[in-house]
């Protein structure tokens, strides 16, 4: 594995414009989070999918960076406005996997960002995104077909795509993605109602454009944001902490993946692991299910926070 000149970062700001969970009504703060104070009728929206508007610091040096888009342009820009949270200050976009759930929202906000850009926006993936996919479900009884990134009409609408299976830097090192993660774990055995079209086979999709993103905080350790983990949220952890060279971990974001009762044999396994690596901050979203949750939330109260859509979850060098 090639070194990354990793620079540390004085401050990390992920404010989540979408995920699964909204609560108006909750409105306390705690020592990393600043939940949003949003008076009626305004309101923030919820949905199937993710969003995570990234800021971070160095001294008086400051980057933008998006990771996923959602599914819907207007869910993601209604969140954006309420939040007060200008897109037009995006200097990249990461997609962590090709779900639509992640991408759905990607073309429309190309086209906000690229107006009055002349090299167009740098949208960071691995080349497997591109992937056809599908869902082959038994309950179902038939395979049903996701919606496929098209590099196209990406292009078209401004994306200038950055084709990686390895690890990455972006925001001028400050930030780094993981690239293809390495699987170690024995009980992260994938989705394996997700299939792939490769080399002309429908396969079980091995998920190896899933991809987080990972931060170095001074003074605390890494912060490590994943989309879905499709590749196993302890699989994904221990790669991030093997391409920073540390071991110590301030705070695991995203979505863990645990929804439904193919993933209840995993939650146990995963927490345990987890309690292992001992992170400062725990904080599941998005596809890791109402039942994960609860038991994260069981087992490791000093470390779990609740995400809500409108958080901004803060990382200081000295909080």
């Amino acid at each position: 594995m090639d070194e990354l000149n990793i620079r540390e970062a004085d401050r990390l700001e992920v404010t989540i414009l979408i995920d699964n969970y909204t609560d108006m009504l909750l409105t306390e703060d705690t020592g990393i989070c600043r939940r949003p104070q949003v008076p009626f009728p305004q309101i923030l929206l919820a949905e199937h999918g993710l969003s995570c508007l990234i800021k971070v610091y160095s001294g008086q040096e400051e980057h933008i960076v998006l990771m996923d888009a959602a599914v819907t342009p207007a869910c993601l820009f209604s969140n954006a406005e309420v939040l007060k949270a200008d897109l037009g200050k995006i200097e990249a976009i990461v997609l962590s996997h090709g779900h639509p759930d992640h991408f759905l929202g990607l073309v429309g906000l190309l086209k906000l960002l690229s107006k009055g850009r002349d090299k167009g926006v740098p949208l960071f993936l691995h080349p497997d995104a591109f992937l056809e996919r599908r869902f082959n479900i038994p309950v179902i009884g038939h395979p049903v077909t996701l919606p496929a990134l098209d590099e196209n009409i990406l292009k078209e609408a401004g994306a200038v795509p950055i084709k990686s299976e390895k690890a990455l830097l972006i925001a001028d090192g400050l930030i780094y993605t993981t690239g293809e993660v390495e699987r170690k774990t024995a009980f992260e055995k994938g989705f394996p109602w997700a299939e792939a079209k490769i080399d002309g086979n429908w396969v079980t999709d091995p998920f190896r454009d899933d991809q987080g993103l990972v931060v170095k905080v001074k003074g605390k350790g890494l912060v490590i944001i994943s989309g879905c983990a499709h590749a196993g949220i302890i699989n994904t952890v221990e790669f991030a902490k093997k391409v920073a060279g540390t071991d110590k971990v301030h705070a695991v974001i995203g979505g863990f993946h645990m929804t439904g009762r193919l993933f209840d044999p995993i939650v146990q396994p995963s927490i345990d692991e987890m309690k292992n690596i001992k992170p400062d901050y725990i904080v599941p979203m998005h596809c890791t299910g109402w039942k994960a949750i609860n038991r994260f939330a069981e087992e490791m109260p000093e470390q779990f926070v609740l995400s809500t859509v409108g958080t901004t979850y803060i990382f200081n060098e000295n909080p």
